[in-house]
């Protein structure tokens, strides 16, 4: 095993009823402003309920954060920040509310250009303001990690940035609040999470019984309860174990003292800001293509995935790990979430401008080994047709 330096201080409040324990949550003299993304949690009665619980609070809205969050979106919401002289966040939405309310927090005290926060990939921030979340689709773990991903679109830029100063302080999970999302976000949630797990397990082997089981446990949870989640949308027992488990496959155990990939995500981003994807969408397509280029150096994880998730023992290893990637790729569309770039009308000429992007924005040596280079990410690509 790797060493490694685990911390999350998030706070995290599970189960039905629990959004009205914000009034517990959140400083009683708090300016608040809560962030959230289209008119769902206001036709939900979510917002409502938020609302309710803050009681007598100063509480001002900042609605209209997109499904890929945009800087130019989120810098109006700093500006209101310090006009209005906010002292606290709340998210209300999935990971692209929670990731662009993390950068709003940082921003907000950056003394410099705060795009610098995702060029130096959060390496400038030293401070940030503090939130806390509702979380109403399960998904990217945003709500218990330090991470965020926002796009620029007038760069036609998706970058990331991690800092310890945008953990959320709480985060309030409550299942009953992803009842009424429509399919297509519940099964893009599924595969999110599920390839945020094999980023940090499909790798190459270092010992690490625990992270390794972990890992193969929040797998198999996802392929048995991604159906039923489509299947029964008020069942809440299936829902509350799909929230815990998207929570859980980014929160930092699974990767903890593992080597990790992430190639798929960063190839995936370039996707998303050329041709507007949904995230998710470009993770099912690329993972597939993905784990076939990089058989070699991943084949010892590859043979152990096919055996402990997909249950798969009989053929050579070729033929085994020829099956793994089968069955993933199965299982994607099973969930009616395409796995071809021609599913989504992108075809071969669309590559070379994928490929230039991931080379201005410095991805030209991605993986574990940091040895994927733009050759690779061409051929990956290509397959992904």
């Amino acid at each position: 095993m790797l060493n490694f330096d685990f911390y999350n201080p998030t706070r995290v409040v599970f189960g039905e009823g629990t959004i009205a324990r914000l009034d517990e949550l959140v400083p009683a003299d708090a300016r608040v402003l809560v962030l959230y993304g289209g008119g769902s949690a206001e036709r939900t009665g979510t917002l409502a309920e938020v609302q309710a619980a803050l009681g007598q609070r100063s509480v001002q809205r900042f609605g209209g954060i997109e499904p890929n969050p945009s800087y130019e979106t989120l810098m109006k919401a700093v500006e209101l920040i310090h006009r209005e002289g906010i002292d606290f966040l709340l998210a209300v939405g999935g990971g692209s509310v929670i990731d662009g309310t993390k950068f709003v927090a940082a921003a907000v005290k950056h003394a410099g250009d705060p795009w610098e926060i995702l060029q130096t990939r959060g390496k400038c921030v030293s401070s940030a303001l503090p939130f806390g979340c509702v979380l109403t689709l399960p998904a990217t773990g945003s709500e218990m990690n330090c991470a965020s991903v926002v796009t620029r679109k007038s760069l036609n830029a998706k970058l990331g940035f991690f800092s310890r100063q945008v953990f959320p302080r709480f985060s309030v999970l409550d299942p009953v609040k992803t009842y009424t999302l429509p399919p297509r976000q519940i099964a893009n949630g599924v595969v999110d999470a599920f390839v945020h797990v094999a980023e940090q397990y499909l790798t190459y082997p270092v010992n690490a019984a625990v992270q390794d089981r972990y890992a193969e446990s929040l797998l198999q949870t996802l392929i048995e309860l991604g159906p039923r989640a489509l299947a029964t949308p008020q069942d809440y027992d299936v829902r509350a174990n799909l929230m815990w488990a998207a929570t859980q496959a980014l929160s930092g155990p699974v990767g903890a003292g593992v080597p990790q990939d992430w190639a798929t995500h960063m190839i995936g981003h370039e996707i998303t800001a050329l041709h507007g994807l949904d995230h998710a969408q470009t993770l099912a397509i690329v993972l597939p293509a993905l784990l076939a280029e990089r058989r070699a150096p991943k084949r010892a994880k590859l043979l152990q995935y096919a055996e402990r998730v997909w249950n798969i023992r009989d053929g050579d290893e070729d033929a085994r790990i020829d099956a793994a990637i089968a069955r993933t790729r199965e299982f994607f569309e099973s969930l009616g979430v395409k796995t071809r770039l021609a599913d989504y009308g992108i075809g071969a000429d669309a590559i070379d401008a994928l490929v230039a992007q991931l080379e201005a924005h410095g991805m030209t040596a991605l993986g574990e080994h940091r040895d994927l280079d733009l050759a690779t990410s061409r051929r990956i690509l290509e397959a992904c047709l």
